[in-house]
Formats: structure tokens, sequence, C-alpha cells
């Protein structure tokens, strides 16, 4: 279900640019690879050429970053206890949503290369398990933010493009929620723990924040 949930947007996308007629609409799906605050994948569709005399390009992404979630030991003080038993194993992921306006550039000594800018939302889990230590448990936000980039799209085929490019990109700061504790930046804490607060928290897990992306990929014009 939660695979249908995340495809759902993209296709719907897809369906209504692809059989569009009020415009000779220039429509791309394609893949991305890369590091994102961890490995990611996103796949998404874009749309040139669908609005008289509109300049930009829209773009829809979706993706998942595989990522290291944070400090197993800190985590299990911040959001339950101080009880060290156990061997602490953990994982994580963001996924992720983003929509790009995409303005092409002109510089010569780079053909294809374009600026794209635009806000993102991303949701963020993370697990921390202690073998033997009697806990298992997730710390979760979901977040806001911002990004731009450059990237240059090199024909392949008269359909298939090669996309490479990269940008920053900032998450605004969010509650984090495990166990029955959370920690929010406005300091409207649920049952903190000792007199930890929501610098500690999110000193210790890694929700996206500042991050850098580099991308390499391809996109297919349907």
């Amino acid at each position: 279900m939660k695979k249908i949930n995340v495809l759902f947007p993209i296709i719907l996308l897809i369906s209504i640019f692809s059989t569009t007629n009020i415009r000779a609409t220039d429509f791309h799906a394609g893949m991305n690879l890369g590091y994102y605050g961890g490995l990611s994948w996103s796949v998404y569709g874009n749309a040139a050429d669908f609005a008289r005399d509109f300049p930009l390009t829209v773009r829809f992404s979706i993706g998942h970053i595989w990522l290291d979630p944070g400090d197993a030991a800190g985590a299990r003080k911040i959001f339950i206890n101080n009880a060290t038993n156990g061997i602490p194993e953990k994982k994580g992921g963001t996924t992720y949503f983003q929509f790009d306006f995409v303005y092409p550039l002109n510089i010569k000594s780079l053909p294809g290369s374009r600026l794209y800018i635009g806000p993102r939302y991303a949701r963020f889990k993370g697990n921390f398990k202690y073998v033997g230590g009697n806990e298992d448990f997730d710390v979760t936000s979901n977040q806001w933010g911002l990004g731009a980039g450059l990237e240059s799209v090199f024909a392949m085929t008269r359909k298939m493009d090669l996309l490479i490019g990269g940008g920053i990109e900032y998450y605004f700061s969010a509650k984090l929620k495990g166990h029955d504790t959370a920690y929010s930046p406005d300091g409207q804490d649920v049952n903190p723990r000792e007199d930890y607060t929501y610098s500690d928290a999110n000193a210790a897990i890694n929700q996206p924040g500042f991050e850098f992306r580099l991308m390499i990929g391809f996109q297919y014009r349907l």
C-alpha cells in the first residue's frame, strides 16, 4: 500500500501530461541515482511548452535516501532511558517529494545547462534496535525545504538524454517524534527525558538539514 501511495502522484502526472491535446506539450520522464545525504534514487516527470510564452519547465520528483539515522546511544537516552544493555542496530531513510521550476541557461562552454529551484517535502524515519536490550523504536519527522541547483542534459538518441546535476538543499527544523516522546523547535516538547531539549535530539538524529545533492540519470521524451 505504501508503494502505491508513493507512485500514484507521478503516475497521475504522466497520465495528465501525456494525454493532453491542448498544446504540443514536451513531456519527459526520468530516473536519477546519486548522493543526497546518502545513496539516493528518484523518478520524475517534467513538462515544457504547456502554456503560451511560459519560459519554464515544471518538474515533479519522488525519491528515497538510505542513510545513517544517527547516534544509537544518544537516541536511546533522549527518547527512552539511560539503559546501555543490548547490541545496537540502526537503519534509516528519507522519502522526499520535489517540485521544481527549470530554466534553460545560455552557457557556451556547457550546452544544455539548466537552473532549477523549488520547494521540497521530506518524511524521515530512523529505526533503532537494541538486540538483547528489549528496545526497538522509530524516530520520525516531516519537513519542508527549499532546493536549487544546476544540471546539464546531453542528447544520446532522438528521445533519450543523459542528465548530470547537483545542487544545495535546505530543510527547515521540524518536530522529532520517537517512542512516547517528542521534541519541537518551538520548545513545546512532549514527555521529554531529563533535561534534554530539541537541540540535543536534533544533534543525535540525522534528519535532513543542509544537504548537497549530486545525481546522474536518464530521461526519455514521451
